[in-house]
């Protein structure tokens, strides 16, 4: 059996963001994936996998999947809440100038 060869994600955003038109894509997007690093990073810390903190939370895995991707489309502060409820944390809403 052959091992898989683990890398690092923060060297591999670092070469990707060499690429000038991927920078911007990325750049343009960023603030929608924040939720949802900010989502795996507690799920980390808590040690839970996705299916775990899915019954935790009263939802599906591909619900988390969904949120951890930052592709949920319907996400509304009631979903938020239980996933905050589930990891001991709470969701704060707020609304920023855009420059």
């Amino acid at each position: 059996m052959k091992k898989m060869k683990m890398v690092d994600s923060n060297v591999l955003l670092k070469n990707k963001m060499k690429n000038k038109a991927f920078a911007k894509e990325y750049t343009a997007l960023e603030k929608e994936f924040e939720l949802a690093r900010e989502v795996i990073a507690l799920r980390v810390k808590a040690k839970l996998t996705q299916s775990q903190l899915a019954k935790l939370a009263g939802t599906s895995q591909p619900a988390i999947a969904r949120l951890e991707s930052g592709s949920y489309t319907n996400l509304n502060l009631s979903f938020l809440r239980k996933i905050g409820d589930a990891l001991g944390v709470y969701p704060q809403v707020h609304f920023h100038k855009m420059t």
